[in-house]
């Protein structure tokens, strides 16, 4: 993590339009990139839609006020990978922070309400922005061990994850086909796991259970503007744990799977593109947007055309897919608040399990930091509150406690 984060700060070494391997011509059907770009940007949308409207409901939101968060998500980060995919000729995909949804589920609701997350949410856009223009506060963060960072998205990650399986001990008939779907999709077909268990729990939302009348009249979705308000619990318990799983779990990720199809961006403009974007999400209730890590495999690879030069088609056409899934923000968000809850944690936990599984994996892999990483991974997971600020903060504040004992001890 370190040496790449290191260059994610700012160094910028390679230029921006370098593609590695590209000299040589290869040839690929016309409408490859398009399916590609299509394909990257309805599964990134299936996949974790769920998430991010729990979290901003977790975090104070009302339904309009989620649904004005995911409209703005998805036009700003479409236009955002659209206009860097050309700008650089690269596929540089967009995508929402879904550890940072998480995230704000497992924290909740905090004093000042709605107002005070969007407050924190635009202090974290101003964290990434620095995080590219300052390349000593780039180091800093990439100081930070992974196996820490990492144990604390699992145990942000952890109560959500349990929720598939509390869905089917309280509502079997209900869960069990959601959970049997996703398991047998997965066997035959990975990527398409998720959306085919939101398609499921669709289904028998519709055909099973009672959605209140007039619970999706007003569906057209509508910015709503939110005015910030800057609390001390916000911006410790919500600011900078969002900039830290975001950077950790999503931005460089994200890089990695750049440099291993052969491109090496320049990540300064990336970086403050997507905080500036991320402000202006803020003041419509969205979170932040970041460089996309699973889906951007998607547009990167050879799936996407055998030449790499023409791969930035899939990314600009995943952004264009973006803003028009954007318009069934509305629908999205009422069809979300008229199911039973339960029931989309157990999609929101089956989305999440491979992110979990990534982020164990990472906690877990040094065994001179496994202790350390194991105190920060119960205290994220136990959801406990102290001084008014959430766990993710006081889980790396221990981990990081007991893992300068033990150096010091050693």
């Amino acid at each position: 993590m370190r040496s790449e984060t290191t260059t994610a700060a700012g160094d910028g070494a390679a230029p921006a339009h370098s593609v590695a391997g590209a000299s040589a011509p290869a040839s690929g059907p016309a409408a490859q990139p398009i399916f590609a770009g299509f394909l990257a940007a309805v599964v990134g949308f299936a996949s974790s839609f769920a998430i991010v409207l729990q979290g901003l409901t977790a975090a104070g939101a009302t339904p309009a006020q989620a649904a004005s968060g995911l409209l703005a998500l998805c036009v700003i980060k479409g236009l955002l990978g659209a206009f860097l995919s050309l700008r650089s000729r690269m596929p540089i995909s967009i995508a929402w922070s879904t550890p940072g949804a998480a995230l704000l589920v497992a924290t909740g609701a905090v004093e000042g309400g709605y107002a005070a997350a969007t407050g924190a949410f635009t202090v974290a856009a101003g964290l990434v922005v620095v995080a590219g223009l300052w390349r000593t506060f780039g180091r800093a963060v990439a100081a930070i061990p992974v196996s820490l960072a990492s144990a604390m998205l699992a145990g942000v990650l952890m109560d959500l994850c349990l929720a598939p399986v509390r869905a089917v001990g309280t509502m079997p008939l209900l869960a069990l086909p959601i959970v049997l779907a996703w398991a047998v999709t997965m066997r035959v077909a990975r990527l398409y796991a998720v959306p085919v268990a939101v398609v499921v729990t669709a289904l028998i939302v519709v055909f099973a259970t009672s959605i209140p009348d007039g619970a999706l009249a007003d569906i057209w979705p509508r910015p709503l503007f939110v005015m910030p308000v800057f609390t001390f619990d916000a911006l410790v318990g919500i600011a900078l744990p969002l900039f830290i799983v975001t950077m950790a779990s999503q931005n460089i990720p994200g890089l990695a799977v750049l440099r291993t199809n052969g491109y090496q961006p320049d990540v300064k403009p990336i970086f403050v593109s997507t905080g500036l974007a991320s402000g202006i999400i803020a003041l419509f209730g969205g979170h932040l947007v970041n460089l996309a890590a699973i889906t951007a495999a998607l547009c990167a690879g050879p799936e996407a055309h055998a030449d790499p030069r023409r791969r930035y088609i899939a990314a600009t056409v995943a952004g264009g897919t973006y803003v028009l899934l954007g318009l069934g923000a509305g629908f999205a968000a009422a069809f979300i608040a008229a199911s039973p809850p339960l029931l989309i944690e157990a999609v929101a936990g089956l989305a999440l399990l491979a992110s979990l599984a990534g982020a164990l994996v990472a906690a877990l892999s040094g065994e001179k930091e496994r202790l350390s990483a194991v105190a920060t991974f119960v205290t994220a997971a136990s959801g406990t509150s102290f001084l008014g600020i959430g766990a993710a903060f006081w889980a790396l504040v221990v981990g990081g406690v007991l893992m300068m004992l033990m150096r010091a001890h050693r």
